[in-house]
Parts: C-alpha cells; sequence; structure tokens
C-alpha cells in the first residue's frame, strides 16, 4: 500500500484528522533526526531536538502554509531547535571537542561529504575501520564550525538541499547560502588539516 502524499496528510490535518497528523510525523521522524543528529553531534541530544521540533510541528501546523514544501517547513524548525541547542551548548561550556585520531581523510568536503558518511556495508574489516576513523574526522571537524557554518553544510552536502531552499529554511538570502557556504566548506578543510596534518602535505 503506497503512502499518502505531504499533500493529502496536510489536508486531511486541516480537516482535523489527527491521525494523519500522527502519520505524517512518522514519514518525517527519521529524517529530521538525522538532520538533528548532524548539528548537535550526539545522539541522545539528537533525539531531544527532534523531539522539542515534533512537539512545535504539532503546536504550529495550523499556521503552515503550502507556498512552502511540508519539508522545508519541518526543517526549518528542527534547524532552529538544534541550533538554538548548540548555542545553549556553547554558553555552557566553552571546551572544543578535540580528536586524537590522525589518518588520512578525503580532500574533496564539497562533493564527498555525504558518500563518506554513508553506510558502506560492502567492504572489509580493514577498509571498514579506516572509514570509521575517518567518519570521525569528519562528524569532529564539523563539530568544530561555527553553528551558521554547519546548518548550511548539513544542509547542501548531507541533506542534499538546493540553495531556494536551503535559504527558506534558514531565512536567509540565497547569496548568503552561497558566500556562507564557500567559506564553511574552506573552515571544514582547516579543520581537517588540524586534525589530520598529512592530509595537508
Amino acid at each position: 500500500m503506497n503512502q499518502p502524499s505531504d499533500t493529502l496528510l496536510i489536508e486531511q490535518v486541516r480537516d482535523g484528522d489527527r491521525a494523519a497528523l500522527g502519520q505524517l510525523l512518522e514519514m518525517h521522524q527519521n529524517r529530521l533526526f538525522s538532520i538533528a543528529l548532524r548539528m548537535v553531534s550526539n545522539r541522545d541530544d539528537a533525539a531531544e531536538v527532534t523531539q522539542d521540533a515534533m512537539l512545535k510541528i504539532v503546536q504550529h501546523i495550523d499556521t503552515f502554509r503550502s507556498e512552502a514544501q511540508i519539508t522545508t517547513w519541518m526543517t526549518r524548525i528542527v534547524m532552529n531547535q538544534a541550533i538554538t541547542r548548540l548555542r545553549r551548548r556553547k554558553l555552557r561550556d566553552h571546551a572544543s571537542l578535540d580528536s586524537t585520531r590522525t589518518t588520512h581523510p578525503d580532500n574533496d568536503q564539497a562533493s564527498s561529504l555525504r558518500k563518506v558518511l554513508e553506510d558502506h556495508r560492502e567492504p572489509g574489516p580493514e577498509q571498514r575501520v579506516q572509514e570509521g576513523e575517518m567518519i570521525d574526522q569528519l562528524l569532529s571537524a564539523i563539530d568544530r564550525l561555527d553553528t551558521d557554518f554547519r546548518a548550511v553544510l548539513v544542509l547542501r552536502d548531507l541533506e542534499e538541499m538546493d540553495y531556494q531552499q536551503i535559504a527558506e529554511t534558514l531565512e536567509i538570502k540565497v547569496g548568503t547560502v552561497k558566500s556562507r557556504l564557500f567559506r564553511a566548506r574552506l573552515a571544514l578543510r582547516q579543520e581537517m588539516q588540524k586534525i589530520a596534518p598529512a592530509a595537508a602535505n
């Protein structure tokens, strides 16, 4: 049986169907959790961010207007919750996450971020160890980035959203998205070189 479309579920929600709202949340919760996890780098925090975001979605679903896609609207909410969590964390403690690993990372962040973070099921044990170390390094480097940089990087290179969707999600101009993404990738490369100096050679 095919899942109903977001549009149909939204119409049902507007007609007072709370079961449709539950179905809508269930369809998107894994994606929202994934975004939260990429932002906050901690499963427990990501679960709380997702829960808070879903509560906001329930509370404000009546304010949703179809000019934007429901996925963009939901993503904006989970990103806002994640950014709030990160800023609170920064205020709570100023200690940065340090990585002790120094294996070779992949230098092409712009195109390979998503590939590196995908779940690899085929490689042998040695390759899995190397990929695991590379992923740890990459997540550590992302975790060191300014919150605004992390947001555009997650949405563009991991969630594969286009510039317009990112602009709508973060409520900034497309030009700002592009310049921020360029600076975010540069900052990420610099952090990777700090974590794995061999990559700079």
